[in-house]
């Protein structure tokens, strides 16, 4: 009987797709008035791939694969990764920095706007979800620490001092705030195109990661509080390849989710990720104009400036995205606890691995015109990068090409982005909950709540891809 009515709570989850039938466009380049087939069809079909996936799950999958999954041995990457990568990061963000810093003021002139928000806040998650932990190697300011920790073993005769024991308690908690505070940044804030301004940001986030690694050590800070650190890390899980004991390892696609380590407050870091971008796509739709139109007024009211008033809106539009986002993933673990017979809290912790995917769809979904379009950019921009007239690699007057992909070529891609990202959240839930429940029946039982979780996800997302042109 609980299962007849799991189903049916399954098919109306199903039927979600249907209270938007406007899902016609996409983040970025345009509005989509020529896609090949009707708006509303993608929601249904979208849907229809879930619960197909789920049934074949349900059939095929019968007992857990993934964690038991083996690694084969590819090529050394010793030490001298870490020195090589990590000194052309140091090198990258000085330049970064440096460009931000001296060159003109104009964003689309400057590479440190390009820099930080198309190469390395969108294209860094795609490169880690392929390549494993790039950035790991490439994080500049955990190149420095690791340098001056270095040092300093060689200059005291003492030692190293030892570094703080990092609470329990507050887990990866900095590092969910962090990507809050750099969320806020990207949409709220009004000089986040300035490159000074973003260059002295890069600056002072960096001298507080040195700061921290000094009192926890380098490696304690970098996957507990570097918000980037802990990000893009949780991405790369994702992807086919690992570097352990200085070699680097090929592995299943999405076992190194299965077996990453419980830390507390993870999930909040991918809730944020995601909710910052549902908020990112949000903006793009009249609904926002209007709403932030009303809150504008209203704190301007309460005596906020005409762009305090902008700032305030947009805070409280990421604080509402992130309520949502966290109210279905609530929902889903809340249906899971009760069939699984467990407590919610234990139930979140078991199965926060499969945000990290539904964060990466999000990310590619609404930013990949962003990355194919402006990305371009880096093609002029890395010969003058401070905007004065200066030609180093002989590429100054490259410009971006617009069509390099179409319209309905990025809607395509957003909504694979999406469909795969989702199929892959089920996977890693069912072979969880195979791990976890008694039995097949109710490991597959378990997963009804997760599904509609999912569903409503990915429809938050094609609506959300639709903002532009509702």
């Amino acid at each position: 009987m609980r299962f007849g009515r799991s189903v049916r709570a399954a098919l109306f989850g199903s039927a979600l797709p249907f209270a938007f039938p406007a899902v016609a466009s996409a983040h970025g380049i345009a509005a989509k008035a020529d896609l090949p087939i009707p708006a509303w069809l993608f929601a249904w079909a979208a849907t229809l791939v879930l619960l197909v996936s789920f049934g074949g799950l349900a059939v095929l999958w019968r007992s857990p694969r993934l964690a038991g999954s083996g690694t084969r041995d590819l090529v050394g990457m010793g030490a001298w990764a870490d020195v090589l990568l990590g000194a052309i990061g140091v090198v990258w963000f000085s330049l970064v920095c440096w460009a931000g810093l001296t060159g003109t003021f104009v964003s689309t002139a400057n590479l440190a706007p390009t820099a930080v928000w198309v190469l390395f806040w969108v294209g860094m998650p795609v490169v880690n979800a392929i390549f494993g932990d790039v950035f790991r190697l490439l994080n500049p300011w955990r190149a420095v620490g690791r340098f001056c920790g270095w040092l300093m073993a060689k200059l005291l005769r003492d030692g190293v001092p030892t570094p703080n024991v990092w609470p329990s308690w507050l887990g990866r908690l900095p590092a969910a705030f962090g990507l809050l505070a750099i969320g806020w940044v990207e949409l709220a804030y009004t000089g986040r195109d300035d490159p000074s301004i973003l260059a002295a940001l890069a600056l002072g986030y960096a001298a507080v990661q040195l700061v921290g690694m000094s009192a926890f050590g380098v490696e304690v800070w970098s996957d507990r509080a570097d918000s980037f650190g802990v990000a893009f890390s949780l991405i790369a899980r994702i992807a086919p390849f690992e570097r352990t004991e200085g070699r680097l390892r090929l592995r299943a696609p999405l076992a190194g989710l299965v077996r990453m380590p419980p830390v507390g407050w993870t999930q909040l870091v991918l809730l944020v990720m995601i909710g910052v971008t549902s908020f990112d796509g949000f903006t793009q739709g009249p609904l926002w104009s209007d709403l932030s139109q009303t809150l504008s007024v209203k704190a301007k009211a309460l005596g906020f400036a005409p762009t305090g008033a902008a700032e305030a809106a947009s805070t409280v539009g990421i604080g509402l995205a992130l309520v949502v986002v966290c109210c279905i993933w609530a929902a889903g673990v809340w249906g899971a606890s009760k069939e699984l017979n467990r407590p919610a809290r234990e139930v979140a912790r078991t199965f926060t691995h499969i945000l990290v995917p539904i964060a990466l769809a999000y990310t590619v979904a609404h930013y990949a015109s962003l990355l194919l379009i402006q990305g371009q950019a880096l093609g002029y921009l890395i010969s003058d990068p401070t905007g004065s007239g200066t030609d180093w690699f002989g590429t100054a007057q490259w410009s971006i090409d617009y069509g390099l992909i179409t319209p309905t070529g990025v809607w395509w891609l957003q909504v694979g982005a999406l469909l795969v990202g989702h199929i892959a959240a089920l996977v890693l839930a069912h072979d969880r909950a195979l791990e976890v429940a008694d039995d097949s029946r109710t490991a597959t039982r378990s997963q009804i709540p997760m599904l509609i979780a999912t569903v409503a996800f990915t429809t938050l997302g094609l609506w959300l891809l639709s903002a532009a042109s509702l």
